[in-house]
């Protein structure tokens, strides 16, 4: 893991075009502004592990096709 220090007002920037600045610190609390394009989802630690759990969940809640096809008798040996 990277640690910098950063002042409020400064940035890192990530791979050439997502900037993290910081906006501001108070307490424990640092406030974040993050500029990413479009295409770049950005989620709370939090959030993408309810994202994550509920592929999870999803994946193993549907037969996959390979399995549907054996279920219907396209990949037995006769």
């Amino acid at each position: 893991m990277l640690v910098l220090s950063r002042k409020p007002g400064q940035s890192i920037i990530i791979d050439g075009h997502i900037r993290i600045t910081i906006t501001q610190v108070r307490g424990e609390s640092v406030r974040l502004g993050i500029e990413a394009p479009p295409e770049v989802r950005i989620h709370r630690e939090e959030v993408q592990k309810r994202i994550d759990e509920f592929h999870a969940d999803t994946a193993m809640a549907a037969p996959s096709p390979i399995s549907r096809e054996i279920a219907a008798g396209a990949g037995t040996l006769e």
